[in-house]
């Protein structure tokens, strides 16, 4: 039978609204699913998703790829992309076994309802078994995943952030971690330390959620293609262009938190509510890597959300939004304290200059589980050990430690870079964004559409079509250069900080 593109793209079709409903799911297993209905849950997410590896590694998709492989000339431009794209997850996945892996949904599924009672108990001993599951999968699909990379955690590097390894991450952590130190010593030798003691202020919760509303819905999110709900970690959910959701926290005294982690996550839903419509029921509809995807929610949450330029078209707003809450300190004073910079325990509390070290924490467990230089139960003892070692501060327990983050017992391992290199591409963003927008005065302006539609043109409407590298490339004329982050921090914190010399 002659194999046409009509049909090839009717089975990614198919395997798209799997993925959507596997998305739904998650989105209401982490916000409204009762608590005893984590087993059922499992079973249905374990079905959906052996229905979709089918689909993704079987047979039919197999003789497509053969074919069209052979035949590329039958393939218009978007056929030849999508192509590229279900030739990957073939080749990653096309020899696990479908009872495996929806073993491994299952184990999945059912870990994250754990890490929840984990979190109450205080102690990860509670998740343990959980997380030895979850890596012992990873362990025995490594082999059907590899494709020449070096090492067994490069292998979980590439699906993340695809063509990163080892090796290219050491160098670029080091100079962070130089950077970071070298920006700490400057702003404590020759600044002022704010006054922040006003951050703590009670703000109420709907005040909170109803300014995060107003803000994201300014910075572009729509709201009739999304929704903003509540969970114990935020999070955006990929179903569709027209259906992107986000969800938050909140703290009573902790105003900033729920503020940036909103703006974070509508970043998340802005790039997903712009992709091409052409691109729909494909993979294109996606960004080209996690990374990528993280540069527009970490654009939003730190080079806008704490730029000095948005503070002073915002806080008029933000101080009639909280009524007298704030009526005693002025712009400049509350921009200085918005922005001092502290070791914190909590990764999603951390201001930018100290947050890539939590990332390193994570970068260098998960190196050394997966490369086999320790186990899942000298986790938290490694934990605390690098939390004193690179933040001089070591957790209580375990819930304000190794348990905060969903990301493990999701089986998220090898994402958490992701979040380090999504600075790195924002700011390289940022600065060829500056080269033909007034950006500064766009900010101060309050109107940010200009910035939306940039953001729009050079990179949410272009999806995966383009390979990470390939879209850096294009949109800023070089490869990634982890100079204009450092670049952005001296400047943002020396004026925090008001640095003399």
């Amino acid at each position: 039978m002659a194999k046409t593109e009509v049909d090839f793209l009717a089975l990614v079709k198919r395997i798209s609204l799997l993925d959507m409903n596997l998305a739904l799911l998650e989105w209401d297993a982490r916000t409204y699913l009762p608590k005893d209905g984590g087993p059922f849950r499992g079973e249905l997410t374990g079905y959906i998703g052996e229905q979709e590896l089918a689909l993704t590694t079987g047979q039919e998709m197999g003789d497509f790829i053969a074919y069209f492989s052979a035949h590329p000339q039958e393939l218009d431009e978007k056929g030849q992309q999508v192509l590229r794209l279900v030739k990957r997850d073939y080749d990653l996945n096309h020899d696990i076994p479908a009872a495996d892996y929806a073993a491994y949904q299952r184990t999945v599924s059912d870990a994250q309802q754990v890490w929840e009672t984990a979190r109450e108990a205080q102690d990860f001993a509670v998740l343990q078994p959980e997380i030895e599951k979850i890596v012992a999968f990873k362990k025995q699909f490594i082999p059907y995943w590899r494709n020449g990379q070096a090492t067994d955690y490069d292998v979980l590097l590439d699906q993340y952030e695809p063509g990163m390894t080892v090796a290219q991450l050491d160098p670029i952590m080091e100079t962070l971690k130089a950077g970071i130190k070298r920006i700490q010593h400057t702003i404590t030798t020759r600044g002022t330390q704010p006054q922040s003691d006003f951050m703590q202020r009670a703000v109420p919760e709907d005040v909170q959620e109803h300014l995060v509303r107003d803000t994201v819905q300014r910075l572009g999110y729509d709201f009739h293609k999304g929704d903003l709900s509540r969970s114990i970690h935020p999070f955006t959910v990929p179903l569709n262009r027209n259906d992107a959701r986000i969800t938050n926290r909140y703290g009573e005294h902790d105003f900033q938190m729920s503020f940036l982690g909103g703006v974070h996550e509508a970043g998340h839903g802005l790039y997903m509510q712009n992709f091409n419509p052409d691109f729909d029921y494909t993979p294109l509809s996606n960004a080209p890597s996690m990374g990528l995807h993280e540069s527009q929610s970490l654009l939003n949450e730190i080079f806008i959300g704490r730029n000095p330029a948005f503070w002073q078209g915002e806080y008029g707003r933000f101080q009639q939004a909280t009524g007298d809450i704030f009526t005693d300190i002025d712009e400049p004073t509350f921009y200085r304290g918005f922005m001092e910079t502290k070791a914190t325990l909590i990764r999603t509390e951390a201001d930018p200059l100290t947050y890539p070290l939590h990332i390193i924490v994570r970068y260098e467990l998960e190196k050394a589980l997966f490369n086999g230089d320790t186990t899942v139960a000298e986790l938290p003892a490694l934990w605390r050990q690098k939390y004193q070692d690179y933040l001089g501060i070591v957790p209580a327990n375990d819930t304000e430690g190794i348990l905060q983050d969903i990301h493990w017992p999701g089986g998220d391992f090898g994402y958490f870079p992701t979040y380090l290199l999504g600075q790195i591409y924002a700011a390289q963003f940022l600065h060829t964004m500056s080269q033909t927008l007034p950006v500064t005065e766009l900010l101060a302006s309050g109107d940010y559409s200009q910035l939306t539609a940039w953001r729009k043109q050079h990179i949410f409407r272009l999806g995966a079509s383009l390979t990470p590298q390939e879209l850096v490339k294009q949109v800023t004329g070089e490869p990634l250069n982890p100079q204009y982050w450092l670049d952005w921090m001296t400047r943002t914190y020396e004026f925090a900080y008001q640095v003399t010399d």
